[in-house]
């Protein structure tokens, strides 16, 4: 899955909504979409670094699994950890963004109190947009090392 495809899709549906009056539900959806491309990033990455990206001499079966081991509360743990700071500046605004993003999907998903305004949800796109242009802007050995980090515990000896 392209995260510009879920980019693409939270901005034609905020461009809707900005037609009178949105629903909530929709700016809801839309946050939540936004979050998902960074997620989607983050996935793809980690197949791509760790099992073979398009044209590589690699395994479906193996891809498929790197790409939906990733788990959205441990990458979250590890986006937060302070051992983050070892990855380049790159990295970490995608950590930071990424953990940003998360709470404001689970406040969308989840918070019935909780309510946004069409200026912010688009500002929310905008990171998140950001954060995947400058993450693939990263080293690929930086982001293959970042796969690992959030894919795997560390063991302490």
């Amino acid at each position: 899955m392209n995260p510009f495809d879920f980019i693409a899709t939270a901005r034609a549906m905020a461009s809707m909504s900005a037609r009178g009056r949105p629903r909530q539900s929709d700016l809801r959806r839309i946050v939540s979409t936004a979050y998902y491309a960074l997620f989607h990033c983050l996935a793809l990455c980690c197949a791509d670094m760790l099992v073979g990206g398009p044209g590589a001499d690699r395994s479906r079966p193996a891809w498929n699994q790197t790409y939906r081991a990733l788990q959205h509360g441990f990458a979250r743990q590890r986006c937060e950890h302070r051992n983050v700071s070892v990855f380049p500046g790159e990295i970490q605004y995608f950590a930071r963004v990424f953990v940003e993003m998360q709470q404001n999907r689970h406040c969308a998903d989840y918070d019935p109190d909780v309510s946004f305004i069409n200026a912010d949800v688009i500002q929310l796109i905008d990171l998140a947009e950001d954060a995947i242009c400058r993450f693939q802007q990263a080293l690929p050995r930086d982001r293959r090392a970042f796969a690992v980090y959030v894919l795997l515990p560390a063991r302490n000896n």
